[in-house]
């Protein structure tokens, strides 16, 4: 419930402040003071008669009307503030810095949920408790440091940790990166993520409003209302990176199968952003350099120039740019000759371009001008230019400024002497610009950020999709647990999805006769136990009817043996898709290489259910083994529409079937054209 109040008060009260600036108390109120709040800014401290040159007021009882208050105070006493404020002063928006409510015990719970309730009851906003406070333009309602330049253009930033926003905003202050407001949102009670989200969304103003949201989530509380806003900022003009933290712990533990086994929370996050557009980042560095990268024009195309006066960096950055990906073409012809001619003796122009630790700013310059006006394949230029101790840095600097003011193309500043050039750094800054300073971290920023597709097209795909088919199938299930492959092969076809030919039967005659008509090699598998390999339940390449008969006989004294599938023997590359049920997220669907290598390598991309052509196609090509699949060493690549097509299908079916909780088709046979399912097991929970 965000308002007016909260963004833009026109008058402020802390309850607890102080004239200790080294306590939250008097620390908020010194920002709110150096923010230039230009309201009425009021204190009430019982021991105090002024407070850091403002009027106190001993009881809260004494006040004026007022828009927002700031509570620092102890746990115990916050309720009864709220309720005062709220009933007897208009008080319509807190923010609540202080600790020690649900986050800690159950009685600080209790204490929670009664401030929720009178905000509820009243109709006020509440940021925390447990919080750093609100930043914004209007007013610097937080009680921690640094401030960060704030500016329209800058960046929204909403944390669920109060102290991971405050390093997330020491990180950024370094590189430059300008913010439009930091919300805090502690225990997010009543105001979480998704709420600050959802309120940029629908109040967005395209002329006014930040085009940069940067989040740092602990729980996604609604996954729902977050793919809903990220998606609809999205494609309002907006870019959102995210760092999703506490999702290493495996949700596998009584997994069954091998999507079970694979599939997590952080399967499910990972899919949610896929879906979304929102680019993962996975620490605070990396967080604040996509901030940075979005705040530069953007460009289509992978073809980068580096322009340095020290290899080693421009080395690194290349190979960092390389294994992202992207390219760093050798540059060559009549420009490269003539750029050449006009740096030292002893400069290299192939790309990177090396104007040698005794280049010029003139010359930096003049190598920037050839990768803008002469080089039409390049697309984004890199420049390293740090201090060797030569040159004037001041003036390297103005140059870069100028370039970047000029140039269409977007320059990358790679200033690595944060220390050394402190002074020449933090000008350029100063000037409005960001600063990169280690190549590496950026190369590994934009390779998340060219990788992150656009959001996916929410519409369910449901031609060649037997809904009511299926819909019949899993009403007649009885009950839980693994389905029997004749069903198993039924909701498939249901999907469409292709099959190779099968018989099932515990009679031996029946298996030896189908294998009879259909002709050999054959592949029998036992029916009973989940895991078939691991009690020696699959013959492959069967060629007689003596040997099926032996293996039949062999695979029925297996212990929990009920029957013996046999099917036609094919050849070709092992896929693999499978699905695992996520509480609040849904289906989550993977894809990759089948066979062993789900199991050893574990190279498997996620997508959140239902999935469109272009998701599928993204997940494919985002496999490290996606060169197998393109085809390589002169063999023919599989038919990638078709194992999309498959992945597509598979996630409407789940769409459908919300009562199939595991799944797995392994293997998905691709051979020439064709794409068939070979193997699959479904669970079901009725």
């Amino acid at each position: 419930m965000i308002n007016e109040q909260l963004l833009h008060p026109q008058s402020i009260v802390v309850i607890g402040g102080s004239n200790n600036t080294h306590k939250p108390g008097g620390a908020v109120v010194r920002n709110i003071l150096s923010g230039g709040f230009e309201g009425e800014l009021r204190i009430v401290n019982p021991k105090e008669d002024e407070v850091q040159g403002i009027r106190a007021f001993r009881n809260a009882e004494e006040l004026p009307p007022t828009d927002l208050a700031i509570l620092v105070v102890a746990a115990r006493f916050c309720p009864d503030y709220v309720e005062l404020l709220a009933r007897d002063k208009q008080v319509r928006a807190f923010i609540i810095i202080s600790a020690g409510f649900g986050e800690e015990t159950p009685e600080g719970a209790v204490l929670e949920q009664r401030i929720l309730d009178t905000c509820e009851q009243y109709q006020c906003a509440l940021i925390g408790p447990n919080c750093i406070g609100l930043l914004t333009r209007h007013h610097h309602s937080v009680f921690t440091l640094p401030i960060p330049r704030l500016t329209q253009q800058g960046v929204d930033f909403i944390s669920s940790s109060g102290a991971t926003a405050v390093y997330v905003l020491e990180s950024a202050v370094t590189k430059g990166l300008p913010f439009n407001s930091a919300w805090s949102v502690g225990n997010g009670r009543q105001i979480g993520v998704e709420s600050v989200l959802e309120y940029m969304d629908e109040h967005f103003d395209p002329e006014r409003d930040s085009k940069v949201k940067l989040l740092y989530i602990e729980n996604i509380a609604d996954p729902d209302r977050l793919l809903l806003h990220a998606t609809s900022l999205i494609r309002k003009g907006c870019r959102i990176a995210a760092i999703k933290a506490g999702s290493s712990e495996s949700g596998s533990r009584a997994a069954s199968s091998h999507t079970g086994a694979i599939a997590s929370s952080d399967s499910a996050v990972e899919a949610l952003f896929r879906k979304a557009g929102i680019v993962r980042c996975y620490s605070r560095e990396e967080l604040t350099t996509v901030g940075c990268i979005f705040t530069l024009p953007r460009f289509s195309g992978k073809n980068f120039a580096i322009v340095t006066h020290a290899g080693g960096p421009g080395v690194m950055l290349t190979d960092a740019l390389s294994k992202g990906g992207m390219n760093v073409p050798q540059l060559s012809g009549e420009g490269a000759e003539e750029l050449k001619a006009q740096l030292l003796p002893g400069s290299s122009v192939a790309n990177p371009i090396d104007i040698l630790a005794t280049g010029t700013p003139e010359q930096l310059g003049i190598a920037i001008d050839f990768c803008e006006h002469r080089f039409p394949d390049i697309d984004a230029i890199m420049v390293i230019f740090g201090t060797p101790g030569l040159v004037t840095l001041y003036e390297a600097y103005d140059v870069l400024h100028q370039k970047i003011l000029a140039c269409s193309k977007p320059i990358f500043p790679i200033l690595p002497s944060v220390n050394t050039a402190e002074s020449e750094v933090h000008e350029f800054i100063g000037r409005g610009h960001v600063n990169f300073s280690d190549e590496v971290t950026l190369a590994t920023a934009l390779t998340q950020v060219m990788r992150t597709p656009e959001p996916a097209d929410q519409n369910v795909v449901v031609h060649g999709v037997d809904v009511p088919r299926i819909r019949k199938i899993i009403d007649n299930l009885q009950d839980s647990g693994y389905v029997t492959p004749s069903v198993v092969h039924e909701l498939l076809e249901s999907a469409g999805i292709p099959t190779v030919p099968e018989f099932v039967s515990n009679d031996r005659d029946e298996v030896l006769r189908f294998a009879d008509r259909m002709g050999y090699p054959v592949v029998a598998k036992v029916v009973g136990p989940v895991h078939k390999s691991d009690v020696g339940g699959v013959a492959l390449n069967i060629r007689s009817r003596e040997v099926l008969g032996a293996e039949f006989d062999r695979m029925m004294r297996i212990e929990g043996a009920t029957a013996v599938m046999v099917q036609k023997m094919l050849r070709g590359t092992e896929l693999f898709i499978g699905a695992k049920y996520e509480p609040r997220f849904g289906h989550v669907v993977l894809c990759g290489l089948g066979g062993i290598f789900v199991e050893v390598l574990r190279d498997v991309s996620s997508g959140l259910a239902p999935l469109s052509y272009a998701e599928a196609d993204s997940m494919i090509h985002s496999l490290r083994a996606y060169k197998i699949l393109a085809g390589t060493r002169g063999k023919k690549g599989i038919n990638q529409h078709k194992f999309a097509e498959i992945i597509v299908r598979l996630s409407t079916l789940l769409r459908f079937a919300t009562e199939i909780k595991e799944m797995d088709i392994n293997p998905l046979l691709a051979d020439g054209d064709d794409v068939i399912a070979v193997d699959a097991r479904i669970r079901v929970e009725k």
